[in-house]
């Protein structure tokens, strides 16, 4: 399990240091830097002088080793449009991104492991249709189009809830429905393939023919072993819900780090913007990495394919 888990981990890291390269090219590749932190119309003498002020007359790997270097130690650089330390204002923004994808990873599962449950029980029947029905909509839509939607209905229609801003549990309760409905079909597909794979098994017809109860059978047997897969799926839904946020968190105006990448960008704000691409990928890779050695855990089979 060790050896597992430190290959998983060691290829995590190379993972991370390709996303680095990656947010660091597209920051230079978008444009000259320079002449974004002047501004238009910059003379030559004062490009080349924020040039050498921010190491941008250096070679490119020179310049990308030593941003890598301060981002290791925790040193982001400071934001052009904020104007104050982009560690501390990513800090201060990713409570409410995180509690925003925590809260739609949780209606998702909600929604999603009974709904795949009930369809998987009741295979091709009008309960499945409709289950697949929803999935396919929540595939097909996008989240800000339902996001509008739910502001239309809830916010202006029935005035129910608050349509921007994040003060109280309220202004969550509709970017929560709209990013989690955005990661529930997956999950839902999942368990509902798994539960027919499961049903159809040996032991769930032994376990029928001693007489077992409907919901023992059910739930301590069949969805026991249908949901290992779903642990995988639900850290990588998790990880595209966190950096899905950008979109409903623009929508709604919550001010998590969707809302800051948006402002940082239309503001040219390089260090910020490299900052929150670095820090969601680094979550999205810490989880994809606990799914596979939470699975490896549950499943030793996977131990040994590895």
């Amino acid at each position: 399990m060790l050896r597992f888990a430190l290959r998983r981990l060691a290829l995590a890291l190379l993972v991370l240091l390709a996303v680095s390269i990656a947010a660091f090219s597209l920051v230079h590749v978008g444009g000259n830097v320079a002449v974004s932190l002047a501004g238009e119309g910059a003379r030559t003498r004062d490009l080349d002088i924020i040039k050498a002020q921010y190491g941008l007359d250096q070679p490119l790997p020179v310049q990308y080793g030593r941003w890598l270097a301060r981002t290791v130690q925790g040193d982001l650089g400071e934001s052009l449009f904020f104007r104050k330390p982009v560690l501390d204002l990513v800090l201060e923004r990713m409570p409410t991104t995180m509690i925003l994808g925590v809260l739609a990873m949780g209606f998702a599962l909600l929604v999603a492991v009974p709904l795949g449950v009930i369809a998987a029980l009741r295979p091709n029947s009008w309960i499945d249709r409709i289950a697949l029905f929803v999935a396919v909509v929540g595939q097909a839509m996008p989240s800000f189009w339902f996001a509008l939607l739910l502001i239309v209905w809830l916010g202006v229609g029935l005035r129910l809830l608050p349509i921007s801003g994040s003060d109280t549990w309220k202004h969550f309760v509709m970017p929560t429905i709209a990013l989690g409905y955005y990661a529930m079909p997956a999950i839902m597909r999942l368990v509902r393939a798994g539960m027919i794979e499961v049903l159809e098994s040996d032991y769930i017809r032994t376990a029928r023919a001693k007489g077992l109860p409907a919901g023992t059978i059910i739930f301590k047997h069949a969805l026991r072993n249908a949901v290992i897969p779903v642990v995988a799926l639900a850290a990588v839904q998790l990880g595209l819900v966190l950096g899905g946020s950008v979109v409903i968190e623009t929508v709604f105006a919550l001010h998590g780090l969707g809302f800051l990448a948006w402002e940082s960008i239309n503001q040219n704000d390089l260090p910020v913007v490299q900052a929150v691409i670095m820090l969601l990928s680094l979550i999205y890779i810490a989880l994809t990495l606990l799914a596979d050695v939470a699975n490896a855990w549950l499943d030793p089979r996977l131990r040994v394919a590895a």
